[in-house]
């Protein structure tokens, strides 16, 4: 008795090469295993369309195995460009079953959704390469432009240091991105504005400007906006950063060099000004 099954490919010369003539006088047609490799999907792919009406092989050989015809590789050509767009296999059979269903038409849709698809994607891989661009670049200046702009106690290996103590953080990411971005000009600016706040702050200080007066909370703001041209800073963060200027080494020596007891008195008006945003600075964490 002979067996009728696609899971054994027919043998032969003409099996072997997976084309079969599917009747006299017709054109050549496809076993399942030929037609599988040729549109890219598996043996088991196809005998589960089968089974659900997407696309069923019309033709049989003298041996009895199912093979797929011309027409029957169009409709999978079809088939598999709707499911690339996501339309569910039964969605797939009533479009293609539907005589009313204007076929060209509907591809010309679809045609357009992919062509937006294609757009956003290569959008998406813009910003990726922009973003690991950033990573290996990080600042754009050269160790004498940082000195020229940031001043002579300015120290390049800084930046290395705070990549490898911070490099794995999203706000690292934030950083080396915008700072790939910028030119020796937009840092300059950066350095003058900066420069002007701390300027502003010791003079306030000087002043005997009290923590959490509205005056205060400005400047608070102003510092933090300048920490935020890095990346996004947080009253959260905002208030871990003031926290960290009595504990790091360094902080005090900067901030005391413009005027004796800034640094606390700094830190004092960031915590003050977190809690008149609903932050408790003793116990804030990074986040």
């Amino acid at each position: 008795m002979r067996r009728d099954t696609d899971d054994t490919e027919p043998s032969g010369p003409e099996g072997e090469a997976g084309l079969w003539p599917s009747g006299p006088e017709e054109e050549p047609a496809l076993t399942v295993g030929r037609t599988a490799a040729l549109v890219g999907v598996t043996v088991k792919t196809l005998h589960h369309w089968d089974s659900i009406g997407l696309v069923r092989p019309g033709g049989r050989t003298w041996a009895g195995h199912r093979v797929y015809s011309g027409d029957d590789i169009a409709r999978l050509h079809r088939a598999l460009v709707y499911k690339e767009i996501g339309f569910p296999l039964a969605e797939i059979v009533r479009i293609l079953d539907d005589p009313d269903v204007d076929t060209h038409d509907h591809l010309r849709r679809q045609r357009d959704q992919l062509v937006e698809r294609i757009a956003r994607l290569q959008d998406m891989v813009g910003s990726v390469d922009r973003m690991m661009a950033a990573s290996k670049r990080g600042m754009r200046l050269t160790p004498e432009e940082q000195v020229e702009i940031f001043g002579a106690d300015w120290q390049p290996a800084w930046v290395e240091e705070a990549e490898a103590r911070w490099g794995d953080s999203a706000q690292w990411a934030q950083y080396a991105e915008r700072a790939a971005e910028r030119t020796p000009e937009d840092w300059k600016a950066t350095a003058a504005e900066t420069e002007a706040l701390t300027a502003d702050l010791a003079t306030a200080k000087r002043a005997g400007l009290t923590p959490g007066t509205p005056e205060a909370n400005t400047l608070a703001e102003r510092h933090r906006a300048s920490i935020s041209q890095y990346f996004d800073c947080t009253h959260t963060m905002h208030a871990c950063i003031g926290r960290s200027y009595l504990t790091e080494p360094g902080y005090t020596d900067h901030f005391d060099a413009l005027e004796p007891g800034l640094t606390a008195w700094l830190r004092d008006v960031i915590f003050a000004n977190a809690r008149a945003r609903g932050v408790d600075p003793e116990t804030a964490v990074w986040e």
